[in-house]
């Protein structure tokens, strides 16, 4: 926007200072043609009294060395013929001369350097009249002086070309500055007035980009010094932008609002649970089964708490746990139900510890989805097994199953398309992905080598800059897997 601002300015100001400066450097140089000229008349001019006085060669040579022009050798007087000597030149010119319809032109001699022809010096003399002649360098003008009845002197001088263009030169230099200075100027304001768009603009690009990254807080001024001399357009735009600010600070509220009484309503259910819970006495069962509510108490706790909390006054959580460590926890809930329905099942990879950069609650969210999957979508009996190999850059989980394995696993990947059947919500894999995702990793689906059914990638970045995702390769045998 700046630098059109810039260009248009500039080529405005060129048309127009073209169209001015054009026609007056053309009238300069025909000033300057009309001033050498007319100093050249003035010096013909000059001699008109000597020649009235007298047609003397001595007399005339220290007339015409008096002037400018004849001091610089541009200056010729084409004498007439002498009185007695138009007397003698017969009967012709002595009735020419009575009738007084003609006048003698000059015939005698030439003092000073003389540049015309003599046709032309002789038809300047015969017509009475000054015109101008080209000659070589330059042009002469002829000025014909009666010196008396029926004798016409002709006084010649040089106009070289070089005065008929001094100053000229200087003068379109001097009118080229000037457009040059009016063009400067024109780019120097568009400038300013592009700077001052361009930052007002920078600023709503700014504060876009800050609410997309999370700053709910962020708004533009509107008024003040901030915004001198920016459009009419900017400050509607910047006044939207804060309306838009705070409908989604209004909406983000109300949505909170919403999981949180969502989430508040599952504690009078939760409620009867946990009583039917303390009712089944002791064993087992009935500990894990009192475990996962209490579990799930905590967990609708904490969304009703998260959800309540405005962004801005979330505490800071130092975001890190050991994928080993909560793998072998999550793993260690669901081998009780694995038990009951007759699941053999494999862990492997989870002595050593795995530090990945994600919340324990996150990943252990993640875990129970990948696992509730293998429960949910395979028939009672079937294995399952989870592999965590942890590596210079990541931490990859992989979670296999005997069953039929994924029909789409496309489809699957999609938020709320998954076809998991009566109590599926198709949220499971994208939550999973989404966690996968923030730490630079990935969700990959496909089939087990090693069980013939589905199997889940999780891989989990531990340093953002690896770029190369790992392969990863498992060569068991089903009996080694799970013996019998």
């Amino acid at each position: 926007m700046r630098w059109a601002l810039i260009k248009a300015a500039a080529a405005g100001t060129t048309m127009v200072a073209l169209a001015f400066l054009i026609p007056l450097g053309l009238m300069v140089q025909q000033t300057a043609r009309e001033r050498a000229f007319t100093a050249a008349e003035r010096q013909a001019a000059a001699l008109g009294p000597a020649l009235a006085i007298t047609t003397e060669q001595d007399a005339i040579d220290r007339a015409v060395a008096s002037t400018d022009a004849g001091a610089q050798g541009r200056m010729a007087v084409h004498l007439p013929v002498p009185a007695g000597a138009v007397g003698a030149g017969g009967a012709g010119a002595g009735e020419a001369g009575a009738g007084g319809a003609a006048r003698e032109g000059p015939g005698g001699p030439t003092i000073g350097e003389g540049r015309a022809t003599a046709a032309d010096v002789a038809t300047a003399g015969g017509q009475g009249r000054a015109f101008t002649v080209a000659v070589p360098g330059g042009y002469a003008l002829l000025q014909p002086v009666a010196v008396d009845t029926g004798r016409t002197a002709v006084v010649e001088v040089f106009v070289a070309e070089s005065d008929l263009t001094r100053g000229v030169s200087t003068a379109w230099l001097v009118l080229s500055a000037v457009a040059l200075g009016l063009v400067a100027v024109s780019v120097l304001v568009a400038d300013r007035m592009g700077g001052r768009i361009v930052a007002s603009a920078r600023r709503l690009a700014a504060a876009a980009r800050s609410l997309g990254a999370g700053n709910l807080a962020v708004r533009l001024p509107v008024d003040g010094k901030q915004v001198d001399g920016s459009p009419e357009e900017l400050r509607e735009a910047a006044h939207a932008f804060n309306t838009m600010a705070d409908r989604v600070v209004q909406l983000l509220a109300a949505e909170r609002e919403l999981a949180a009484d969502l989430s508040h309503r599952l504690r009078t259910p939760l409620t009867v649970l946990r009583l039917n819970a303390a009712s089944l006495g002791h064993g087992d069962p009935a500990d894990a089964t009192r475990h996962a509510v209490a579990q799930l108490e905590r967990e609708v706790d904490q969304i009703i708490r998260s959800a309540r909390r405005a962004p801005e006054d979330a505490p800071a959580v130092a975001v890190g746990c050991d994928a080993a460590e909560v793998i072998r926890e999550r793993v260690g809930f669901w081998s009780a139900l694995a038990e009951d329905e007759g699941r053999r099942w494999q862990l492997a990879g989870a002595e050593r510890p795995a530090p990945v950069p994600v919340q324990r609650g996150d990943l252990a969210a993640a875990v129970d989805a990948l696992l509730g999957n293998v429960f949910r979508h395979t028939a009672v009996g079937t294995a399952f097994s989870v592999d965590v190999l942890a590596t210079d850059g990541s931490v990859i989980v992989l979670v296999g199953d005997a069953g039929p394995g994924y029909r789409d696993p496309a489809a699957a990947l999609r938020r709320g398309e998954g076809h998991g059947g009566e109590g599926s919500t198709g949220l499971g894999l994208d939550i999973v992905r989404k966690l996968a995702e923030s730490t630079g990793g990935d969700l990959a689906l496909g089939r087990s080598a090693v069980l013939g059914g589905a199997e889940t990638t999780l891989r989990l970045r531990t340093r953002p800059e690896e770029a190369q995702p790992v392969r990863v390769g498992r060569r068991r045998t089903r009996g080694a897997l799970f013996p019998k």
